[in-house]
């Protein structure tokens, strides 16, 4: 079936039963063997601190027993988006090897550094996602990277890297990936997350590297950091699940969801043009109209200073969690369902910007683009 979006645009028609995928026998993992019909749970090493100790990240591999596409997923490539941990810990309760055809690769923890110590960067302030594809004699992050590609990734037919918003904000669930690439989208649509947003690929990240190696990745943006958000986690999980049904690698998969998904390939972040105490008129999901207030920022003795409107008609898909703000600050993310003729995505990134990068581009808001 082609897939369909909210608005009835028709997606395209590639399937992703064309895919492939791997036979059965055993599959070797940083020297590891897991054998058909087995699901092992690994340390694939990848550098060492200055006192010798192993730096390794957790691999859990499910071979299935059937002939089947390989799908990695990933996880807390910033240490402090942690939804996608639980997220791979229930999709791994609900796998069996009896029941799988290919095999899955899950990475729950890919910044083990940073997930340490509550922190979407490595101890040297890398940003692990502008790192890739790495390399084998690097610095940390490039080794990190650089064993994910060549032991995971790169082995791959797809991948689903899982996401939050970036710290003080947060996301509604959603998928970004490009809507123009036939096999993300397909996959796109089969996760079924509420939304699909365009995202042009940021060079150093992990889907940009997949692609270069010609395997599609979703990046799943849901929820705030340092949080498990169990409304969050129960979307991603349903997700990867129907994904992997569309695979063909399970047939027991969840069923599409009740609300039909809406594809935006322009949102837009509305920043603050006053500092205070800010007062959100709208909500996470919520539809809002062009001019419709989205808040209003008072000084501290509580007199009004100015309200802010919406400069167009679209969906909350993020918003801050921080009620300060101060001018230029990013307040709400609004998408503008369906396609438009000279989208302007407001942020092209596969991830929430970080402080700096959010600085960084506050006067380029009518070229900028979550994820």
């Amino acid at each position: 079936m082609t897939p369909t979006g909210a608005d009835g645009t028709q997606g395209p028609a590639w399937s992703p039963h064309t895919l492939e995928g791997a036979g059965t026998g055993p599959l070797e993992i940083g020297g590891a063997k897991v054998g058909e019909g087995a699901r092992t749970d690994l340390q694939l090493q990848v550098s060492e601190s200055y006192t010798g100790d192993r730096t390794s990240l957790p691999v859990t591999v499910v071979n299935g027993v059937r002939p089947g596409p390989l799908l990695f997923v990933t996880a807390a490539v910033h240490g402090d988006e942690l939804n996608g941990i639980a997220i791979v810990r229930e999709v791994l309760a609900r796998v069996e090897p009896a029941d799988l055809s290919g095999a899955l690769m899950c990475v729950p923890v890919v910044n083990v550094l940073g997930v340490q110590f509550h922190s979407r960067y490595l101890p040297d302030r890398r940003d692990l996602n502008r790192c890739f594809p790495g390399s084998a004699s690097g610095s940390t992050a490039g080794r990190i990277a650089h064993a994910l590609m060549t032991e995971i990734i790169g082995r791959c037919d797809a991948g689903i890297d899982l996401h939050t918003a970036a710290n003080r904000r947060m996301n509604v669930p959603q998928i970004r990936c490009s809507l123009h690439d036939e096999r993300a989208f397909a996959l796109g649509m089969a996760f079924g997350a509420p939304f699909i947003i365009e995202a042009a690929r940021r060079p150093g990240s992990l889907r940009d590297a997949a692609a270069a190696e010609g395997v599609p990745v979703l990046t799943f943006e849901g929820g705030e950091a340092l949080r498990f958000e169990q409304d969050v986690i129960a979307v991603g999980t349903a997700g990867v699940l129907r994904v992997m049904g569309a695979l063909g690698m399970l047939e027991d998969a969840p069923p599409p969801p009740a609300v039909a998904v809406v594809t935006s390939d322009e949102t837009h972040w509305i920043r603050a043009d006053r500092g205070g105490i800010l007062h959100l008129h709208v909500g996470a999901g919520e539809h809002v109209a062009q001019d419709q207030p989205l808040w209003t920022v008072t000084g501290p003795f509580g007199r009004e200073r100015s309200q802010t409107h919406s400069p167009y008609s679209g969906v909350v898909i993020g918003m801050t969690t921080l009620p300060l703000v101060n001018p230029g600050d990013a307040v709400v993310h609004l998408a503008l369902p369906g396609e438009h003729a000279a989208s302007s995505i407001n942020e092209p990134l596969i991830d929430e910007p970080s402080d700096e990068e959010d600085a960084d581009r506050a006067d380029e808001d009518e070229d900028e683009d979550r994820t």
